[in-house]
């Protein structure tokens, strides 16, 4: 103990560059704890993603980009699956449930998921954990929403606001739906996952406007239109009276456009018995065609799921494993069209064995940064090694031996090594408290401030290790200096 302390203020009159030894080991130690949890983690965020899903069926393209695409929300895949295909296989002998799942539109960055609602039935996650709501509730109608958590947190959404769709991946959008906006009715609770990054709308949504004719766009979302416009345009099937009431506006303009007819030119004969048989329709108590040509968000209720013409891809659980490979094998031998099923955990692990190079190239990386903090304090000691002459001289002349000379100067190395360890936990722990953030919202990687695993403390022990060996060099040489001259040390 006495040599302890003794080595604790040598190191105090040499603080500037035992400071400097021990920052420098310091963010080493950070960067590969910071390395290892971040690889860690991220094979833990990617397995969790989907749990319970036996396959994952989509277009044929590659078992990683399928898995990506529909899973992560990374990439695109090029083809889909008809809408026929998959009722057929969703009605093969063994298929428990299915999700079907469209991608290809955006809300301000955030991926657009079309669904039904089987996806908050079976859906899994983690430990086969099922999806929560926060707020709210599933969508019941093609109008409504529900956002991840990180959309409704990142963009202030509440319940009862109204967004819009827009086509196009990303941040890049081609055309915003804007005449077909949707309620927030749910907010789901955060998993960790792509999940909490992506709105979720409905199939029959998503059907409704990529099947809108692009010349009538406007006739869905006068945005002008009074309170009671679109209540009595929602009854025009079952009422006909509040329908004609509801359009009042649009019949006098067909009215006025009749009364005109006398005053324009014979060459637009045709556009005028157009409106003349439109008003004799509703001299029969027909419907408006012109008024239901875009089909009013009353026209979307009934089915949630629709029969979309195809979708991305979808998920399949199966009564038993033992369906696993012979569904499988029948969907990568399916006639109708060319479809892949692939298996989202050994996906995974053919994921991390291509992955597997760039990882141990950073753990390589980090211990190198390591070994150069070590060497650096090695250089420190054996360069002060000769301006402590005079204080070992000293403490040869009051009684101090050669091995407490190696001692004393081993400790000074170890107590440098294990500071710097330390302190580089800490920055370790600082680090991951500032980027949990950012690599949950950017990469959908959850960093979990917990307890240093037994393979990092492992690693903080080969520090200590390697810090001990390389303290041995200057003490070594102090000793055997101290051996041959007890008052001085020639170099």
């Amino acid at each position: 103990m006495r040599l302890i302390s003794l080595a604790s203020k040598s190191m105090l009159n040499r603080k500037a560059s035992v400071l400097l030894t021990l920052f420098t080991i310091a963010i080493s130690v950070m960067l590969l704890l910071t390395i290892e949890r971040v690889r860690q983690e991220a094979k833990s965020s990617f397995s969790n993603t989907v749990s319970g899903t036996d396959l994952i069926v989509g277009a044929r393209s590659g078992d990683i980009q399928l898995l990506l695409s529909s899973v992560f929300r990374i990439g695109h895949t090029n083809n889909s699956v008809s809408w026929d295909s998959y009722q057929d296989i969703k009605a093969q002998r063994g298929v428990s449930w299915t999700i079907p799942i469209s991608l290809g539109d955006s809300h301000k960055g955030h991926a657009v998921l079309g669904t039904d609602s089987a996806y908050f039935e079976h859906f899994r996650y983690g430990k086969k954990q099922t999806l929560a709501f926060t707020a709210g509730r599933a969508f019941v109608n093609a109008q409504e929403v529900v956002l991840g958590s990180d959309v409704a947190q990142k963009m202030h959404y509440q319940l009862g606001q109204q967004i819009v769709i827009s086509h196009g991946m990303g941040n890049t959008s081609f055309h915003h739906h804007d005449d077909n906006p949707m309620t927030i009715v749910g907010i789901l609770a955060p998993t960790g996952t792509p999940v909490d990054k992506t709105v979720h709308v409905p199939l029959a949504a998503i059907e409704a406007m990529h099947s809108q004719p692009k010349s009538t766009p406007r006739m869905l979302g006068k945005p002008k239109q009074p309170a009671g416009h679109k209540h009595d345009h929602q009854d025009e099937h079952g009422h006909h009276d509040s329908h004609d009431h509801g359009h009042a506006d649009e019949h006098e303009h067909h009215d006025s456009h009749d009364h005109d007819h006398d005053s324009h030119d014979h060459d637009h004969a045709d556009e005028h018995e157009h409106h003349d048989s439109h008003d004799h329709g509703h001299g029969h108590d027909k419907p408006d065609t012109v008024a239901v040509a875009v089909p009013a968000p009353a026209d979307l209720h009934g089915d949630l799921i629709g029969e979309p013409k195809q979708i991305t891809a979808f998920l399949m659980g199966l009564d038993s494993p033992l369906y696993t490979l012979q569904i499988r094998r029948n969907i990568n031998n399916y006639k109708a069209e060319p479809l892949l099923a692939i298996m989202p955990g050994v996906t995974l692990r053919e994921l991390w064995r291509m992955l597997g190079l760039v990882e141990k190239i950073l753990l390589l990386f980090s211990a190198v940064v390591v070994l150069i903090s070590l060497l650096g304090m090695l250089t420190t000691l054996l360069a002060t090694l000769n301006q402590r002459r005079r204080e070992l001289a000293i403490l040869r002349s009051v009684g101090a031996r050669p091995r407490h000379i190696f001692t004393l100067m081993s400790s000074e190395a170890i107590l440098i090594t294990a500071a710097g360890c330390t302190l580089g936990i800490a920055l370790f722990y600082a680090l991951i408290a500032l980027a949990q953030g950012t690599l949950q919202s950017q990469f959908g990687v959850s960093l979990s401030i917990s307890l240093l695993s037994h393979y990092e403390l492992m690693l903080i022990g080969v520090i200590m290790a390697a810090g001990t060996l390389m303290g041995i060099l200057p003490a070594t040489r102090a000793y055997f200096y101290s051996l041959s001259d007890g008052m001085s040390i020639k170099l």
